[in-house]
């Protein structure tokens, strides 16, 4: 994004973007082909079932060459061939295995530079899951950690274009079958430490045939629990393994999912983990460098009916404008995906009904997913990647289908409307969507979408709500003393009625998947933001009056 504009008071305010007048919904094209994006996913699926196979497909919008401009970056799974001994080799080396990273040119294509950046992968046997993104080194460059089954990587980004691998050197390695990941800075101290979910206690040796009259992928339920780690940054580089001495690793659960957000208001970063087939957690922050899961106290664990259900995507978001941070998590078909409204002392209510999204999600299997403001009425509607588990459901449940289409949810103050029917093509198409990351690709100020599609290419969707009537702000924050990128902040808003809207700054969330760091607010018809607020995790407190709509604005973190 070019940085012009008028700087003011640590603020610079970019040019008025244009917009075409007209009220409609907003329409997603797919412009993946168009764009040069010819990533294919590659799972190297077997007749064998291995569960690793069905659960890839990752993706990030990072902007890696620090121009204002977000790049992609996609996962790839692996080649898996069994050898005489029974042992299976997964492959990397060979190029349709490697993972990709497209730079995005400016002018609504990318070209893909994963070789030259040092990022494809291929040095390692492993099986590719996810990526988180971050600076953890404090240099000004954002890095990327991935995701596999076997191991983790952490690319350092050089700020040349190309990354290096840091993973030893750092201590960021974490063994067994991870997923989801996400930068965030739990002890205030403003760098960056690393959460990393781990899915369950499996190996090819431990591989269990299930299916009587033919071959399916086993249930999670078969396999054991594994303990998530926490890593926390030593300021030098490095990092320090503290799941022991945080409280992190003393339960395990089988997690696909975390994300980041301050649920009870104390100023310390929280942590929600979506866990298939177990109770969800919450990691709440004590501030001293120890978490307490309380995910049963404050009725996140569980449904309305206290049963387990498939969690695997989440968002952990303020769906409702009140302020506090709710959260959704995505499940299979006929398990509903699950809404907790935050009420504040008295924990969370699961309202996924009375949301309507039990009719809207009855038969859908869901992933990645967001809560943002797609069509910048001022309401954080839902976004979510979808397509059942099992690739022969068909043959086992006739109502259920494995490929599933998008879902595009419109809030209409609080309950969802099921909108992909208007939403564009790419709402008519099934595909195995996996990972979703979300962010402005083309910086016209609205909220794009990108899906990892199993086996598949991937969906580049851009939205035009920006040509509708509806006004935005987007907002870069520049830490000075809290963590790169404003990283726990809270941003809140307020219009001339007062009415008020709170972001939590993260790439973290979804599943497999990092998003935008920039916070974007819809402000409907209202051309001012009356009131913007800065909560840094610092401490500072930062406010600005009369914003104009229709901008970026880089908010810089005071000195003091």
């Amino acid at each position: 994004m070019p940085r012009l504009g008028l700087l003011l008071g640590g603020v610079l305010l970019a040019p008025l973007a244009g917009r075409a007048e007209g009220d409609r919904f907003p329409v997603f094209r797919d412009r993946r082909e168009p764009a040069g994006v010819t990533f294919k996913h590659r799972s190297g699926r077997t007749g064998d079932k291995y569960l690793i196979e069905t659960m890839g497909g990752g993706a990030a919008v990072i902007d890696y060459d620090n121009d204002g401009r977000l790049d992609l970056f996609f996962v790839n799974g692996g080649g898996l061939a069994r050898n005489a001994d029974g042992t299976v080799a997964i492959q990397r080396s060979r190029p349709e295995y490697f993972n990709r990273l497209y730079r995005n040119n400016g002018d609504g294509t990318f070209a893909e530079v994963a070789q030259e950046a040092g990022v494809t992968g291929a040095e390692k046997p492993y099986y590719g899951m996810g990526a988180a993104t971050g600076d953890y080194n404090n240099d000004g460059f954002t890095d990327l950690y991935v995701t596999h089954y076997g191991g983790t990587t952490l690319l350092r980004n050089n700020g040349d274009g190309t990354f290096a691998d840091a993973t030893d050197a750092a201590g960021a390695n974490v063994s067994g079958w991870s997923a989801s990941a996400g930068f965030f800075d739990y002890d205030r101290d403003g760098d960056l430490d690393l959460f990393v979910t781990r899915y369950l206690d499996w190996s090819f040796a431990q591989r269990i045939a299930c299916g009587e009259s033919f071959r399916v992928y086993c249930t999670p339920k078969k396999y054991g629990a594994a303990a998530n780690v926490l890593l926390r940054n030593n300021g030098d580089g490095t990092f320090a393994d503290v799941s022991a001495a945080s409280g992190i690793g003393a339960v395990a659960g089988k997690a696909l999912g975390v994300a980041f957000n301050d649920y009870d208001g104390d100023g310390w970063t929280d942590i929600c983990v979506a866990n298939d087939s177990t109770a969800q957690f919450l990691f709440r922050n004590r501030g001293d460098g120890t978490f307490a899961e309380q995910a049963l106290e404050t009725g996140l664990a569980f449904n309305e009916d206290g049963g387990i259900y498939s969690g695997m995507g989440i968002d952990f978001a303020d769906y409702d404008n009140d302020g506090k941070p709710d959260v959704l998590i995505t499940n299979l078909a006929k398990e509903l995906y699950a809404l907790y409204r935050n009420d504040g002392p008295t924990g969370f209510t699961y309202l996924t009904r009375q949301s309507r999204l039990a009719t809207i999600s009855a038969r859908l299997s869901g992933w990645g997913v967001r809560l943002a403001d797609f069509d910048n009425d001022g309401w954080k509607d839902l976004f979510v990647a979808q397509g059942h588990v099992l690739d022969n459901i068909e043959r086992i449940d006739e109502s259920l289908v494995y490929r599933q289409p998008p879902l595009l949810a419109r809030n209409i103050g609080g309950r969802f409307e099921d909108v992909s029917g208007r939403a564009g093509d790419a709402f008519s198409r099934d595909a195995a969507g996996r990972g979703a990351a979300f962010g402005d690709l083309d910086n016209d100020g609205d909220i794009d979408a990108v899906i990892g599609v199993l086996d598949n290419r991937p969906l580049v969707l851009y939205n035009n709500a920006s040509e509708g009537k509806n006004n935005w702000l987007t907002i870069e924050l520049v830490a000075v003393r809290s963590a790169p990128a404003g990283a726990g902040a809270v941003v809140s808003i307020a219009g001339p009625d007062g009415a008020v809207q709170r972001r939590f700054a993260s790439t973290a969330g979804s599943y497999l998947s990092a998003s935008d760091p920039r916070i974007h607010f819809g402000l409907g018809t209202e051309n001012v933001v009356e009131t913007l607020e800065v909560q840094w995790p610092s401490g500072t407190v930062q406010t600005l009056r009369k914003a104009r709509a229709n901008r970026l604005l880089t908010i810089t973190e005071p000195q003091e």
